[in-house]
């Protein structure tokens, strides 16, 4: 008897020849809860290098133009990072497009500059920036403070012993992007000053962050050289449309404003009913100051929009009782003002009612925002909403709330919720003409009374001429009161108005004031906008960040445990060997997985089998399944999972079967293991 054995990634598979026919030994062990493997994904703590090293190699995503020499804040997406911002949307499109009946847009990113000039974009859109004053190099201001701040308190921590002292060689690499972290304590009231100011930094105005930067001698961290006073930046590219050069036109910030410029055809499609929401997903553009945080901030990326139109008189939403004991971690402006980061958590049926969250509307989206996070991979304990304090407000906004994604550079921005109000619709109504308004049929006619006055404007023409106007003018302004003080005195013979330095006497013959009854069936109003603004790009780096961790048995082994919904790729196949009787089995199982609309790959290359599952580990690749000999005889196929590397065992049809239920999330793996048995690593043939 000849025995063969062929090393797997946690198992070994041995092959037994007999003379007698082909033999299959497979363990009908089901799985219990004891059996199956126990992860610990924190034993080594987080390396963001490993990271950028394997997402690098994997080509995840690169510099864009890199044998140009690469160009800041632009960025390519490889073949796996395509494919994971493609699910993450996919998702999306779901999770908000479909679930609410929304309406999906597509509109042109090069805009005409009068657009941008009434939307406020051109006066406003800016952040403030500061200039080494030998150098010229160009630093945000924000970000400068924060950085040199955090650096002098990271310094405070190692004097006091309160913080482990990082290897020479991780300080260096950290060195080159922050502030040197200089080991010196600080006084216990300056220590409670910093804490402070990074609490609320997003609050402070150019001119204050300029006073900060000369009070506590903020330099460029790069050449320890001073920085002059903030001046603003405006962000969005400008560009010229046509070769006249004479219709100057702007590449789009954001894709908000191709939804307020087709509110009325949106509404008209709707038939005219409010609330709606209008979706759309696009690329936008930023000139950023000081791209370095590689996806974080870059100034060409991909966002999704939703506009959800409501009546400002009624803010409720429909399906808010199904998302109200939902609980949130909530940083509201007071206590950022206060200089705390505290968050509370709370349900956000009680955050509205206690008036953290505006209204209804606003805290449906921001739950459906977290639910959207938490199911493509988002650690739900490094996520908060961050309520906007006063100078950080977008100038459209009346109310915003960010949904902001810890990772390792700290708290980042991803989903913004703001409520417009009418802003939008206000000034594009206003600078065109164009009633970008709701009629809405009341369902019962609204009865009032009211003082008209009417004039004689033969007899007010013949006895004032040119000054008549000015007198209807001051009448026709007058409130009830004003009108009915004034009809009392013309009862009494005649009354005297005063304007602009001249006096009227008028008389019941030029003026008469009469109680009318009106009814009214149509009200007209311009819709409140609530918006959920999403940054793919910054999305997909930290749900990469919370996915990375590396095997306990070996640090060199990265994974992504990334969710099969969004995984580049579902399920990997890997036939033991690329000899041509493999070819027909791997064919059929590749067609039957793309039948059910599951995204395989095969990886036949030359090396082993466990260096292929560690290759499609770092891809996030979530299941594998091994064709091996006994495959061919018997049509029996195994089935890895990626976090635990336990593997299943089945006949073909039922294996694509469980997989594609795990993929398409009808069962997790401890239901797989309860349908399949455990693959004890023991086939034989003959």
């Amino acid at each position: 008897m000849r025995v063969r054995s062929i090393g797997f990634s946690t198992t070994t598979c041995t092959y037994l020849r007999t003379p007698r026919n082909f033999h299959l030994f497979i363990s009908t062990r089901r799985y219990s809860h004891s059996d199956m493997s126990v992860v610990n994904r924190s034993v080594h703590p987080f390396d963001k290098s490993r990271l950028d090293a394997l997402l690098n190699r994997r080509f995840f995503y690169a510099p864009a133009f890199e044998i140009y020499g690469g160009v800041a804040g632009l960025y390519d997406y490889g073949p796996p990072g395509s494919s994971l911002q493609a699910n993450i949307m996919a998702e999306w499109r779901k999770h908000f497009i479909i679930e609410d009946h929304m309406l999906e847009l597509d509109t042109t990113i090069m805009t005409p500059a009068p657009v941008f000039e009434t939307s406020g974009h051109v006066a406003r859109f800016a952040d403030w920036m500061v200039k080494d004053t030998k150098t010229g190099d160009v630093l945000r201001a924000d970000h400068l403070v924060k950085s040199v701040l955090e650096a002098r308190l990271a310094g405070d921590r190692e004097a006091r012993g309160l913080a482990a002292q990082p290897k020479d060689d991780e300080k260096d690499k950290k060195r080159k992007k922050k502030a040197k972290a200089v080991v010196v304590q600080l006084a216990d009231e300056l220590v409670k000053e910093f804490e402070s100011i990074l609490a609320q930094l997003d609050n402070y105005s150019g001119p204050e962050l300029g006073e900060l930067c000369r009070r506590y001698e903020i330099r460029n961290p790069d050449t320890d050289n001073e920085v002059g006073e903030p001046q603003q930046f405006n962000l969005m590219f400008a560009s010229s449309i046509g070769p006249t050069g004479q219709h100057p036109g702007y590449l789009r910030p954001e894709t908000a404003q191709g939804h307020f410029l087709n509110f009325s055809r949106l509404l008209e499609f709707n038939n005219g009913r409010v609330p709606f929401a209008s979706a759309q997903i696009g690329r936008s553009f930023r000139n950023e100051i000081s791209p370095r945080a590689g996806l974080l901030r870059v100034r060409e990326f991909t966002m999704g929009e939703i506009e959800h139109f409501v009546d400002p008189e009624d803010k409720s939403h429909e399906k808010f009782r199904e998302v109200r004991d939902t609980v949130l971690s909530l940083l509201d402006r007071h206590v950022q003002v206060s200089g705390s980061t505290q968050v509370t958590q709370m349900t956000i049926g009680e955050a509205v009612d206690k008036g953290i969250v505006a209204n209804e509307t606003l805290g449906y989206f921001l739950v459906r925002i977290h639910l959207f996070l938490i199911k493509i991979g988002i650690n739900p304990k490094r996520l908060r909403f961050r309520q906007h304090m006063g100078n950080e407000m977008a100038h459209y906004a009346t109310d915003c709330w960010d949904a902001e994604i810890e990772n390792a550079t700290g708290w980042t921005e991803c989903v913004g919720c703001a409520d417009r109000a009418a802003y939008d619709l206000s000034v594009h109504s206003a600078r065109t003409g164009q009633p970008l308004v709701v009629r809405q049929a009341l369902k019962e006619p609204i009865v009032t009374e009211r003082e008209v006055p009417e004039f004689n404007k033969k007899v007010v023409g013949k006895t004032y001429g040119r000054d008549a106007g000015l007198l209807q003018k001051v009448v026709g302004e007058m409130d009830e009161s004003q009108l009915t003080k004034l009809r009392g005195q013309l009862a009494q013979g005649q009354a005297t108005i005063s304007a602009e330095g001249k006096e009227f006497t008028i008389t019941p013959d030029l003026l008469a004031i009469e109680r009318k009854t009106f009814k009214q069936s149509i009200r007209e109003f311009t819709p409140n906008v609530i918006e959920p603004s999403f940054g793919f790009g910054r999305i997909l780096y930290t749900l990469l960040e919370h996915s990375f961790w590396c095997r306990e048995q070996d640090i060199e082994r990265g994974v992504l445990s990334l969710p099969p919904v969004v995984a580049p790729t579902k399920v990997l196949i890997v036939p033991l060997s690329a000899k041509e009787e493999f070819s027909p089995l791997v064919q059929e199982v590749s067609t039957k997985l793309r039948k059910a609309g599951i995204f395989s790959r095969v990886d036949d290359s030359n090396t082993s089998i466990g260096k292929r599952y560690a290759r499609n580990d770092e891809l996030g690749t979530p299941f594998g399944v091994t064709l091996d000999f006994a495959s061919v005889q018997n049509r029996t196929m195994t089935l890895r999972e990626r976090d635990t590397t336990d593997q299943l065992i089945g006949p073909m049809d039922d294996v694509i079967t469980v997989v594609t239920d795990l993929v398409q999330g009808t069962i997790d793996w401890p239901a797989a293991c309860k349908r399949l048995p455990a693959y004890d690593g023991v086939q034989a043939v003959d």
